[in-house]
């Protein structure tokens, strides 16, 4: 008969020969597993050498290799002429107890916690997965425009660079990097700035830069106003900060101020969220005299106004509107940004330009979330900011756009004339489809994904008085923009069908 360690150690262990993991480690932490839960217990006597090896069909070397692995860290002591026993390491934390009637729970993980933790429905992932083989995003930019190779030398060239060590070292920020002070040249050339470094703060995304500025900004309760129809992620944000939200109407001059004044004025205002150029998600700009409305609102009630430009780098008919920050004297704006959208998004940046006491606040916030940075990046940035490749390639890009942007306009006149309604936006990589006659979304969804086309929940809009489409186009070509629309189309005709 075979001992019970042996019989144990038999159902315990599994080896699987196709992973790059040695043999004898891979058995080493099945039984350091086995020893941590309870299975083996301190004192037990593991069988030998030449048993171990039958047991497994493993060659004896290996058998031994596994015993020396376990004993140098301390999970065994192989006594001479006496054999190999379980011990545990001194500073080993308490080990799990478990029965032998849930043996199979050694491969696996523990699904809840043994312990209470903060469970948020504000943070619950947006994100779906399809296998149809298009999809209609938000805006989002084609990857594939994205100069691979240039990349590659550029990047390349950033590591070798002598400085860059001296930079991770360095132990002072009294002096502004390059890179913030490269970025502040940039976006007072671009903007209509007149920042320096000590207004600048750049984080790794415009989420990253809206959640850190509503750390700052947001204490639990207050009045935060948005659009009647909103960005998705900056409401979960706004609400993950225990703001108390409340929304305003938007028309074709954007932002409706007016109903600011007439609803909220006696209300505490803490901040006010707003979109730049476009909209989000409608694509209409906010008018000049609605500008002019809010920032003397805002002077006059003391409340902040974040105003997201997520979109400037994609302005294809005139020139982007310049923010509202850049005639801001008295300190109620807070922008955010993106830096390099024309880029591979590892190589993106976001950042937020504020009041020099809001940006020290600010930086403190981003010590505890990114203190490391990402300096390999910074380095290409700023050369690619001074040697003009960051506007050349912005430039480049939009000539592609827009001729993307037009196509499809000219595929919904062919295909959608009479059932939807938009107006061609001055820019941005969305346009939004209104349907004139009002149908299921979700069933329009599930309907469209039966033909290919994944038309995910986030960017569907139906309630008494919607019924639309924020209809991203830019990660498409044009290849691919006729068979988006023309399986829209299909999926329209099947569910109304009578």
């Amino acid at each position: 008969m075979n001992s019970p360690v042996l019989d144990l150690l038999g159902q315990l262990i599994f080896i699987d020969k196709s992973l790059v993991q040695p043999v004898y480690v891979q058995v080493a932490q099945q039984i350091m597993n086995a020893i941590q839960r309870g299975y083996l217990e301190k004192g037990s006597k593991l069988p030998g050498t030449r048993g171990l090896s039958e047991l497994l069909n493993v060659h004896r070397n290996t058998a031994v290799a596994i015993y020396d692995e376990l004993a140098s860290q301390g999970w065994v002591s192989i006594v001479p002429n006496k054999g190999t026993f379980v011990v545990f390491p001194e500073d080993s934390t308490q080990k799990i107890k478990a029965t032998t009637q849930h043996i199979n729970d050694v491969y696996e993980y523990p699904k809840a916690p043994g312990f209470p933790f903060q469970q948020s429905f504000n943070l619950a992932s947006t994100k779906e997965e399809s296998t149809a083989k298009y999809s209609i995003s938000d805006g989002k930019p084609d990857l594939r425009l994205h100069p691979v190779h240039q990349f590659s030398r550029w990047y390349s060239a950033a590591m070798k660079r002598k400085p860059l060590i001296n930079k991770w070292n360095r132990t002072s920020a009294l002096i502004p990097s390059v890179f913030s002070t490269q970025l502040c040249n940039y976006l007072n050339a671009t903007r209509g700035f007149h920042i320096k470094p000590t207004n600048l703060l750049n984080t790794r995304s415009t989420e990253m830069s809206l959640y850190i500025v509503s750390r700052v900004l947001i204490n639990p309760g207050d009045l935060v106003l948005v659009g009647t129809l909103s960005n998705y992620v900056a409401n979960m944000i706004f609400q993950q900060a225990g703001a108390k939200i409340k929304t305003v109407p938007v028309d074709d001059e954007g932002l409706d101020v007016n109903y600011i004044l007439e609803h909220y004025a006696n209300l505490n205002i803490r901040c006010i969220y707003v979109c730049s150029n476009r909209h989000y998600p409608t694509t209409t700009t906010l008018s000049t005299k609605r500008r002019l409305q809010l920032l003397a609102l805002a002077k006059n009630l003391g409340f902040a106004v974040i105003e997201d430009d997520f979109d400037h780098d994609f302005q294809f008919d005139g020139s982007s509107m310049l923010p509202m920050a850049s005639a801001d004297a008295n300190g109620n704006i807070i922008y955010l940004g993106k830096l390099g959208q024309s880029l591979f998004p590892s190589f993106h940046t976001g950042f937020v330009v504020a009041p020099e006491q809001v940006v020290t606040e600010a930086k403190n916030y981003l010590q505890l979330l990114d203190t490391q940075g990402d300096l390999i990046q910074e380095q290409m940035l700023s050369e690619l900011i001074a040697e003009g490749e960051i506007y050349r390639l912005k430039k480049k890009n939009i000539v592609t756009y827009k001729q993307r942007r037009d196509l499809l306009c000219h595929l919904l006149d062919k295909y959608f004339d009479g059932i939807l309604e938009w107006k061609i936006p001055s820019g941005g990589l969305a346009i939004w489809l209104r349907f004139k006659k009002s149908i299921s979304l979700i069933k329009l969804a599930e309907e469209a994904e039966k033909h290919e086309l994944f038309l995910p929940k986030t960017i569907l809009y139906q309630d008494k008085t919607n019924c639309a489409i924020r209809f991203g186009y830019g990660h498409l070509n044009e290849e691919e923009l006729l068979i988006v629309v023309k399986a829209l189309k299909e999926a329209y005709v099947k569910l109304t069908a009578p």
